[in-house]
């Protein structure tokens, strides 16, 4: 039987990336944005953010189960409850409001909930730290395509 904190990371993956995928519509308004030719093809996303978050559902039992007392249980769910509130509001803001300058600010917040993770789990299980190091890169690389796409796009109303 699964423990709540597996339970609980579980969730915490299937329900970013299922809204993520919900609310990411490759509609005209996408393809007709200027990209950069970097740009990975769409169909990578899905699988990309599907190990992606599943590295970090996984880091956060490691680091839940290597945290000896409540108060450091307790701050790998802060650290994991902030992260899941900057990156939920992500997708929506790009997609669903189409508003990539409103994200390109917002992917500030998710990209350094994303290094405070890296960080403070190490506290509790350095393999947990190394699990979001993926997930760190790629917000790093998602935050460039998104500030390139503002580029050569803007204004937006």
């Amino acid at each position: 039987m699964l423990e709540a904190p597996v339970i609980a990371a579980i969730a915490w993956a299937v329900i970013l990336g299922g809204v993520g995928g919900l609310v990411t519509e490759i509609g005209p308004w996408y393809r007709n944005l200027k990209k950069p030719s970097w740009q990975p093809p769409d169909w990578l996303f899905g699988p990309a953010w599907t190990l992606i978050l599943g590295l970090a559902a996984w880091a956060a039992v490691k680091a839940y189960y290597g945290a000896t007392d409540e108060t450091g249980r307790t701050s790998v769910i802060v650290l994991y409850a902030v992260n899941f509130v900057a990156h939920f509001l992500w997708s929506p803001l790009f997609f669903k409001f189409k508003r990539p300058d409103i994200a390109l600010i917002e992917v500030v917040f998710l990209w350094g909930s994303v290094l405070a993770l890296c960080i403070a789990l190490r506290d509790y299980s350095v393999t947990a730290s190394w699990m979001i190091v993926p997930y760190l890169v790629w917000v790093s690389f998602a935050a460039c395509l998104n500030f390139m796409i503002v580029k050569l796009n803007r204004p937006f109303a």
